[in-house]
């Protein structure tokens, strides 16, 4: 789920304007939590709620951005807390029994100049990708004042509201050494909208990026053992799909469910939250250099194309549709023509050029 541009795997895909999100799968309530005696219980999601949600009439004008965003910013509490590290703030809701998504983006190229990026569109779901989508920066002209209060903190004042976009300060995020192999090299910290957070590496000897699970902390996710391979470890919640690493005590991820790719939901990938923030200098435009040479003079030192189209695509894992999918990882490892030395090119898939590629499908708002 991406920012507002296209991707380029490997190579560069032109295509559709990105703007990212994700779906929000069950219902539109917060997911409050509630205090009992220091305890921490679960928000609570009815049926009752969800149908008057979905019933209730609308007077928005929909296809009016401007209204959109007015609504929208009205709707957001005094402070929020943004996450995903390539600085959405997704949102979602429900007009006319139609689910809608879209967020807020405070862009790390321009959000010192004043602009804040707004997207939305009609939700996709598996049987529909001919949405509304809406895209448009707001700056001082359109009455939206964009101002930094300190590092990674910005306030966005429109009418007679201002709210504090405290971005995610990952600064002293660090993978354990004894995780990282000496010939690779940390890019950053990644945190996804589905909660997860990843190592981003590059394997400059092979040419190949991982996402290594960060479970230094608690890790929002039950996984289990596959059936297929006891290295093979799925997510109960999210689907994704690790490799136990024979040589390091690491979890590299190998697997996305398609499913939830197709449809733009916050479970499809982290391809679309690189730590853009956290990024030294031009290491990550060396590693995609270093992949792919016919892009010099091409990119910036975040992988995006002149126009800001188009963005290299880093999503090494493979999108499946079942677990038996993922059982090529497994196979590769152990084979017996497989030394230490390329073991880790058995966990990196390249995802084709055409439109079935769900990591080149449009990443507007999040649902």
């Amino acid at each position: 789920m991406r920012n507002n541009f296209p991707t380029i795997a490997q190579k560069v895909i032109s295509g559709f304007t990105v703007f990212c999100g994700s779906l929000v799968f069950f219902a539109i309530f917060a997911w409050g939590q509630v205090k009992d005696e220091g305890v921490s219980l679960p928000g609570l999601q009815t049926n009752q709620a969800y149908i008057e949600e979905v019933s209730r009439p609308g007077t928005l004008k929909i296809g009016d951005i401007n209204a959109v965003f007015a609504y929208a910013f009205a709707e957001l509490p005094l402070r929020v807390r943004v996450y995903p590290t390539e600085n959405y703030y997704y949102f979602s809701f429900h007009h006319g029994g139609v689910r809608y998504a879209g967020n807020f983006r405070l862009d790390t190229a321009d959000r010192d100049q004043g602009i804040v990026y707004f997207a939305y569109f009609e939700a996709f779901t598996g049987w529909r990708r001919d949405e509304i989508d809406k895209f448009k920066s707001f700056t001082a002209k359109n009455g939206v004042k964009v101002e930094k209060v300190k590092n990674l903190v910005y306030r966005i004042t429109y009418k007679n509201k201002s709210v504090l976009f405290e971005l995610n300060d990952l600064t002293d995020v660090k993978p354990p050494k004894n995780i990282v192999h000496a010939h690779e090299s940390y890019i950053g910290p990644v945190f996804d909208e589905s909660g997860i957070q990843f190592f981003l590496i590059y394997n400059p000897r092979l040419k190949i990026f991982h996402y290594i699970l960060n479970d230094t902390k608690t890790v929002p996710d039950q996984i289990y053992t596959s059936k297929i391979s006891k290295r093979i470890l799925i997510g109960r919640r999210t689907g994704f799909a690790y490799y136990q690493d024979k040589y390091l005590k690491r979890k590299i991820l190998i697997g996305v469910y398609k499913p939830n790719a197709n449809v733009n939901n916050y479970l499809d990938g982290p391809f679309d939250q690189l730590p853009d923030n956290f990024i030294k200098g031009d290491q990550l435009k060396k590693a995609i250099l270093d992949i792919s040479p016919n892009l010099k003079g091409k990119t910036d030192r975040y992988g995006i194309l002149p126009g800001r189209d188009d963005r290299f695509l880093i999503a090494p894992y493979l999108y499946y549709n079942y677990i038996e999918d993922l059982a090529i990882f497994d196979e590769c490892a152990n084979d017996k023509g497989t030394t230490r030395s390329d073991y880790y090119e058995c966990f990196v898939t390249v995802e084709s050029d055409t439109g079935e590629n769900p990591a080149v499908a449009p990443k507007g708002a999040k649902p």
